[in-house]
Protein backbone atom coordinates (compact mmCIF):
# COMPACT_ATOMS: atom_id res chain seq x y z
CA UNK A 1 0.00 0.00 0.00
CA UNK A 2 1.19 3.72 -0.62
CA UNK A 3 -1.22 4.88 2.27
CA UNK A 4 -3.13 3.35 4.71
CA UNK A 5 -6.33 5.65 6.31
CA UNK A 6 -7.33 4.70 9.93
CA UNK A 7 -10.13 6.38 11.21
CA UNK A 8 -9.68 5.73 14.80
CA UNK A 9 -6.75 6.50 17.58
CA UNK A 10 -7.82 4.93 20.56
CA UNK A 11 -5.82 1.90 21.69
CA UNK A 12 -6.81 -0.60 18.81
CA UNK A 13 -6.43 1.96 15.83
CA UNK A 14 -2.92 2.65 17.33
CA UNK A 15 -1.67 -0.32 17.61
CA UNK A 16 -3.56 -1.69 13.87
CA UNK A 17 -1.13 1.38 12.91
CA UNK A 18 1.82 0.39 14.92
CA UNK A 19 0.95 -3.24 13.20
CA UNK A 20 0.51 -1.85 9.68
CA UNK A 21 3.09 0.56 9.54
CA UNK A 22 5.56 -2.19 8.04
CA UNK A 23 3.01 -2.70 5.04
CA UNK A 24 2.18 0.91 3.85
CA UNK A 25 4.29 3.74 2.96
CA UNK A 26 2.38 6.11 4.82
CA UNK A 27 -0.57 5.40 7.50
CA UNK A 28 -2.85 8.45 8.45
CA UNK A 29 -4.32 8.33 11.67
CA UNK A 30 -7.41 10.23 12.72
CA UNK A 31 -7.82 10.79 16.04
CA UNK A 32 -10.67 12.43 17.41
CA UNK A 33 -8.84 14.93 20.49
CA UNK A 34 -6.96 17.59 19.19
CA UNK A 35 -4.77 18.14 21.32
CA UNK A 36 -3.84 14.32 21.78
CA UNK A 37 -3.12 14.17 17.75
CA UNK A 38 -0.46 16.97 18.75
CA UNK A 39 1.18 15.66 21.60
CA UNK A 40 1.38 12.32 19.31
CA UNK A 41 2.31 14.34 16.51
CA UNK A 42 5.78 15.52 18.42
CA UNK A 43 6.11 12.72 21.42
CA UNK A 44 5.30 10.17 18.66
CA UNK A 45 3.40 8.17 21.44
CA UNK A 46 -0.42 7.66 22.62
CA UNK A 47 0.28 8.58 26.11
CA UNK A 48 -3.66 8.54 26.64
CA UNK A 49 -4.80 5.11 25.14
CA UNK A 50 -1.45 3.16 24.02
CA UNK A 51 1.45 4.47 26.51
CA UNK A 52 4.96 3.63 26.08
CA UNK A 53 4.28 2.26 22.29
CA UNK A 54 6.56 4.58 20.38
CA UNK A 55 4.61 5.71 16.70
CA UNK A 56 6.82 4.77 13.38
CA UNK A 57 7.62 7.66 11.59
CA UNK A 58 5.49 6.75 8.78
CA UNK A 59 2.80 7.10 11.20
CA UNK A 60 1.02 10.82 10.56
CA UNK A 61 -1.90 11.57 13.67
CA UNK A 62 -4.28 14.13 12.58
CA UNK A 63 -7.42 15.65 14.03
CA UNK A 64 -8.46 16.60 10.33
CA UNK A 65 -10.96 13.80 8.87
CA UNK A 66 -10.32 15.50 5.64
CA UNK A 67 -6.38 14.76 5.38
CA UNK A 68 -6.66 11.41 6.77
CA UNK A 69 -8.86 10.26 4.09
CA UNK A 70 -7.28 12.02 0.70
CA UNK A 71 -6.71 9.49 -1.73
CA UNK A 72 -6.22 6.38 0.36
CA UNK A 73 -6.03 2.73 -0.92
CA UNK A 74 -7.55 1.10 1.88
CA UNK A 75 -10.00 2.47 4.61
CA UNK A 76 -9.53 0.86 8.21
CA UNK A 77 -12.48 2.07 10.67
CA UNK A 78 -11.47 1.46 14.12
CA UNK A 79 -13.83 3.62 15.80
CA UNK A 80 -16.27 3.08 18.66
CA UNK A 81 -19.08 1.16 18.11
CA UNK A 82 -21.38 4.12 18.71
CA UNK A 83 -19.90 6.82 16.79
CA UNK A 84 -19.57 4.44 13.70
CA UNK A 85 -22.74 6.21 11.88
CA UNK A 86 -21.73 9.87 12.65
CA UNK A 87 -18.20 9.28 11.32
CA UNK A 88 -18.94 7.54 8.45
CA UNK A 89 -21.74 10.42 7.60
CA UNK A 90 -18.65 12.25 7.72
CA UNK A 91 -16.73 10.03 5.73
CA UNK A 92 -19.33 9.60 2.88
CA UNK A 93 -18.09 13.14 0.85
CA UNK A 94 -14.51 12.47 1.42
CA UNK A 95 -14.27 8.62 -0.04
CA UNK A 96 -14.11 7.63 -3.69
CA UNK A 97 -16.93 4.95 -4.24
CA UNK A 98 -14.69 2.42 -5.10
CA UNK A 99 -12.01 2.39 -1.75
CA UNK A 100 -12.14 -0.75 -0.04
CA UNK A 101 -12.93 -0.31 3.61
CA UNK A 102 -12.49 -2.35 6.51
CA UNK A 103 -14.42 -2.90 10.09
CA UNK A 104 -12.29 -3.51 13.21
CA UNK A 105 -15.17 -2.19 15.17
CA UNK A 106 -16.85 -4.69 17.57
CA UNK A 107 -20.49 -4.60 18.23
CA UNK A 108 -23.93 -3.81 17.29
CA UNK A 109 -25.70 -0.48 16.88
CA UNK A 110 -28.57 -0.30 19.29
CA UNK A 111 -31.73 1.54 17.72
CA UNK A 112 -31.20 -0.60 14.69
CA UNK A 113 -29.88 -3.43 15.42
CA UNK A 114 -27.30 -3.23 12.69
CA UNK A 115 -23.78 -5.12 12.53
CA UNK A 116 -21.43 -2.32 12.12
CA UNK A 117 -20.46 -3.17 8.95
CA UNK A 118 -24.11 -2.87 7.86
CA UNK A 119 -24.29 0.77 9.51
CA UNK A 120 -20.98 1.31 7.14
CA UNK A 121 -22.80 -0.22 3.81
CA UNK A 122 -25.99 1.68 5.01
CA UNK A 123 -24.57 4.93 5.03
CA UNK A 124 -21.35 4.91 2.74
CA UNK A 125 -23.11 2.13 0.00
CA UNK A 126 -21.31 -0.30 -1.69
CA UNK A 127 -21.55 -3.24 0.81
CA UNK A 128 -18.95 -5.23 -1.72
CA UNK A 129 -16.03 -3.47 -0.97
CA UNK A 130 -16.85 -3.62 3.29
CA UNK A 131 -14.83 -6.33 5.10
CA UNK A 132 -14.37 -6.95 8.38
CA UNK A 133 -11.15 -7.68 10.81
CA UNK A 134 -11.83 -9.66 13.86
CA UNK A 135 -10.08 -12.36 16.32
CA UNK A 136 -8.49 -12.93 19.46
CA UNK A 137 -6.15 -9.35 20.11
CA UNK A 138 -5.44 -7.19 23.06
CA UNK A 139 -4.27 -4.04 21.39
CA UNK A 140 -1.09 -3.71 23.43
CA UNK A 141 0.41 -7.17 22.30
CA UNK A 142 -0.13 -6.10 19.20
CA UNK A 143 1.72 -3.11 18.89
CA UNK A 144 4.92 -4.97 20.83
CA UNK A 145 4.83 -7.35 17.87
CA UNK A 146 3.30 -10.48 19.49
CA UNK A 147 2.18 -13.07 17.09
CA UNK A 148 -1.25 -13.09 16.48
CA UNK A 149 -3.82 -14.35 14.12
CA UNK A 150 -7.47 -13.37 12.97
CA UNK A 151 -9.94 -13.40 10.01
CA UNK A 152 -10.53 -11.01 7.43
CA UNK A 153 -14.27 -11.60 6.64
CA UNK A 154 -16.17 -10.59 3.31
CA UNK A 155 -18.88 -11.68 1.19
CA UNK A 156 -16.93 -10.67 -1.47
CA UNK A 157 -13.48 -12.83 -2.04
CA UNK A 158 -11.33 -11.31 -3.83
CA UNK A 159 -11.76 -8.37 -1.52
CA UNK A 160 -11.07 -10.59 1.32
CA UNK A 161 -7.96 -12.13 -0.14
CA UNK A 162 -6.65 -8.51 -0.85
CA UNK A 163 -6.35 -7.41 2.35
CA UNK A 164 -5.09 -10.52 3.63
CA UNK A 165 -2.35 -10.07 1.27
CA UNK A 166 -2.10 -6.41 2.32
CA UNK A 167 -2.37 -6.52 6.17
CA UNK A 168 -0.38 -10.04 6.46
CA UNK A 169 3.23 -9.17 8.78
CA UNK A 170 5.52 -11.44 10.23
CA UNK A 171 3.71 -11.44 13.55
CA UNK A 172 0.11 -10.71 11.91
CA UNK A 173 -1.41 -13.49 10.27
CA UNK A 174 -4.97 -13.23 8.57
CA UNK A 175 -7.51 -15.86 7.07
CA UNK A 176 -10.27 -15.41 4.87
CA UNK A 177 -13.63 -15.85 6.37
CA UNK A 178 -17.09 -15.57 3.79
CA UNK A 179 -19.16 -15.22 7.19
CA UNK A 180 -19.28 -11.76 8.37
CA UNK A 181 -22.36 -11.95 9.80
CA UNK A 182 -20.77 -14.61 12.46
CA UNK A 183 -17.60 -13.35 12.43
CA UNK A 184 -19.46 -9.53 13.39
CA UNK A 185 -21.59 -11.74 15.84
CA UNK A 186 -19.15 -13.39 17.93
CA UNK A 187 -17.18 -10.35 18.19
CA UNK A 188 -19.66 -8.35 19.12
CA UNK A 189 -21.18 -10.73 22.10
CA UNK A 190 -18.37 -11.70 23.41
CA UNK A 191 -17.66 -8.66 25.69
CA UNK A 192 -21.25 -9.40 27.35
CA UNK A 193 -19.83 -13.10 28.18
CA UNK A 194 -16.78 -11.51 29.65
CA UNK A 195 -18.24 -9.07 31.86
CA UNK A 196 -20.07 -12.03 33.45
CA UNK A 197 -16.43 -14.05 33.43
CA UNK A 198 -15.10 -11.00 34.98
CA UNK A 199 -18.29 -10.99 37.78
CA UNK A 200 -17.28 -14.70 37.85
CA UNK A 201 -13.58 -14.22 38.76
CA UNK A 202 -14.62 -11.39 41.07
CA UNK A 203 -16.74 -13.51 43.69
CA UNK A 204 -14.08 -16.29 43.01
CA UNK A 205 -16.54 -18.81 42.12
CA UNK A 206 -13.83 -21.15 40.58
CA UNK A 207 -12.14 -21.91 37.17
CA UNK A 208 -15.25 -24.67 37.22
CA UNK A 209 -17.76 -21.73 36.42
CA UNK A 210 -15.84 -20.23 34.37
CA UNK A 211 -15.30 -22.69 32.36
CA UNK A 212 -18.86 -23.51 32.15
CA UNK A 213 -19.82 -20.26 31.17
CA UNK A 214 -17.31 -19.82 28.25
CA UNK A 215 -18.72 -22.67 27.03
CA UNK A 216 -22.62 -22.12 27.69
CA UNK A 217 -21.96 -18.38 26.46
CA UNK A 218 -20.50 -19.35 23.24
CA UNK A 219 -23.53 -21.53 22.44
CA UNK A 220 -25.77 -18.41 23.28
CA UNK A 221 -23.87 -16.58 20.59
CA UNK A 222 -24.15 -19.72 18.41
CA UNK A 223 -27.53 -19.77 18.25
CA UNK A 224 -27.92 -16.43 17.73
CA UNK A 225 -25.59 -16.32 14.81
CA UNK A 226 -26.91 -18.76 13.44
CA UNK A 227 -30.82 -17.17 13.46
CA UNK A 228 -29.65 -14.52 11.81
CA UNK A 229 -27.89 -16.06 8.67
CA UNK A 230 -24.05 -16.76 10.21
CA UNK A 231 -22.38 -20.47 10.10
CA UNK A 232 -22.64 -22.16 12.75
CA UNK A 233 -18.11 -23.40 12.27
CA UNK A 234 -17.23 -19.30 11.99
CA UNK A 235 -18.14 -19.59 16.11
CA UNK A 236 -15.59 -22.17 16.44
CA UNK A 237 -12.78 -20.35 15.11
CA UNK A 238 -11.19 -17.76 15.70
CA UNK A 239 -13.58 -14.38 16.19
CA UNK A 240 -15.40 -17.34 17.81
CA UNK A 241 -13.89 -19.35 20.11
CA UNK A 242 -10.71 -17.88 20.04
CA UNK A 243 -11.75 -13.95 20.93
CA UNK A 244 -14.20 -15.76 23.41
CA UNK A 245 -11.50 -16.86 25.27
CA UNK A 246 -9.10 -14.46 25.33
CA UNK A 247 -11.58 -11.99 26.45
CA UNK A 248 -13.06 -13.93 29.33
CA UNK A 249 -9.28 -15.00 30.45
CA UNK A 250 -6.79 -12.09 29.93
CA UNK A 251 -5.65 -9.48 32.18
CA UNK A 252 -5.97 -6.76 29.16
CA UNK A 253 -9.97 -7.46 29.15
CA UNK A 254 -11.42 -3.95 29.39
CA UNK A 255 -14.84 -6.12 29.52
CA UNK A 256 -13.69 -8.36 32.08
CA UNK A 257 -12.26 -6.00 34.14
CA UNK A 258 -16.14 -4.44 34.43
CA UNK A 259 -17.32 -7.62 35.67
CA UNK A 260 -14.66 -8.03 38.31
CA UNK A 261 -15.06 -4.04 39.35
CA UNK A 262 -18.74 -4.88 39.53
CA UNK A 263 -18.06 -8.31 41.65
CA UNK A 264 -16.12 -5.67 43.99
CA UNK A 265 -19.39 -3.85 44.37
CA UNK A 266 -18.43 -0.49 42.53
CA UNK A 267 -21.20 1.18 40.70
CA UNK A 268 -21.90 0.63 37.42
CA UNK A 269 -21.76 4.46 36.61
CA UNK A 270 -18.65 5.48 38.27
CA UNK A 271 -16.80 2.37 36.45
CA UNK A 272 -17.94 3.79 33.26
CA UNK A 273 -17.43 7.63 33.71
CA UNK A 274 -13.81 6.57 35.46
CA UNK A 275 -12.61 5.59 32.08
CA UNK A 276 -11.51 6.62 28.55
CA UNK A 277 -11.02 3.19 27.40
CA UNK A 278 -14.81 1.75 26.28
CA UNK A 279 -16.19 -1.45 27.49
CA UNK A 280 -18.03 -2.31 24.26
CA UNK A 281 -19.84 -5.28 26.01
CA UNK A 282 -22.45 -2.83 28.36
CA UNK A 283 -24.15 -1.55 25.29
CA UNK A 284 -24.17 -4.62 23.68
CA UNK A 285 -25.74 -6.19 26.61
CA UNK A 286 -29.22 -4.37 25.49
CA UNK A 287 -29.00 -4.72 21.64
CA UNK A 288 -28.20 -8.64 22.22
CA UNK A 289 -31.26 -9.17 24.26
CA UNK A 290 -32.91 -7.07 21.20
CA UNK A 291 -31.84 -9.04 18.49
CA UNK A 292 -32.46 -12.16 20.79
CA UNK A 293 -36.01 -11.07 21.66
CA UNK A 294 -36.07 -10.20 17.67
CA UNK A 295 -35.40 -13.39 16.09
CA UNK A 296 -36.79 -15.55 18.89
CA UNK A 297 -33.59 -16.84 20.54
CA UNK A 298 -33.18 -17.96 23.96
CA UNK A 299 -29.82 -15.94 25.58
CA UNK A 300 -29.82 -16.72 29.50
CA UNK A 301 -26.40 -15.47 30.44
CA UNK A 302 -26.77 -11.90 28.50
CA UNK A 303 -29.93 -11.73 30.04
CA UNK A 304 -28.62 -12.15 33.76
CA UNK A 305 -25.77 -9.64 32.45
CA UNK A 306 -28.40 -7.47 31.61
CA UNK A 307 -30.22 -7.59 34.73
CA UNK A 308 -27.13 -6.51 36.68
CA UNK A 309 -26.42 -3.58 34.85
CA UNK A 310 -29.85 -2.53 35.19
CA UNK A 311 -29.43 -3.32 38.71
CA UNK A 312 -32.81 -5.51 38.39
CA UNK A 313 -30.83 -8.03 40.57
CA UNK A 314 -28.09 -8.30 42.96
CA UNK A 315 -25.12 -10.85 41.06
CA UNK A 316 -25.66 -13.49 43.55
CA UNK A 317 -29.54 -13.60 42.36
CA UNK A 318 -28.48 -13.94 38.61
CA UNK A 319 -26.25 -16.69 39.59
CA UNK A 320 -29.05 -18.08 41.36
CA UNK A 321 -31.96 -17.66 38.81
CA UNK A 322 -29.04 -19.15 36.30
CA UNK A 323 -28.13 -21.98 37.70
CA UNK A 324 -32.25 -22.71 38.49
CA UNK A 325 -32.77 -22.92 35.60
CA UNK A 326 -35.15 -25.86 34.09
CA UNK A 327 -33.20 -28.69 32.88
CA UNK A 328 -32.13 -29.69 29.58
CA UNK A 329 -29.75 -31.37 27.07
CA UNK A 330 -26.91 -29.86 25.72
Amino acid sequence: MKRLAIVGGGSWGTALAVALSSRSQQVRLWIYESDLAGRMTASRENDIFLPGVQLPANIIPSCHLEEVLETPDIVLSVMPSHHVRGLATRMAPLLHPQTPLVSATKGIENHTLQRTSEVLADVLGGPERIAVLSGPTFAREIAQGKPAAVVIASTNSSLATDIQSAFCTPTLRLYTNADPIGVEVGASLKNVIAIAAGVCDGLQLGSNATAALITRGLAEITRLAIAMGGKPLTLMGLAGLGDLVLTCTGQLSRNRTLGQNLAAGKPLAELLASSRMVAEGVQTTYAALDLGRKFQVDLPIIAQVGAILNGEKSLFVALRDLMDRSLKGE
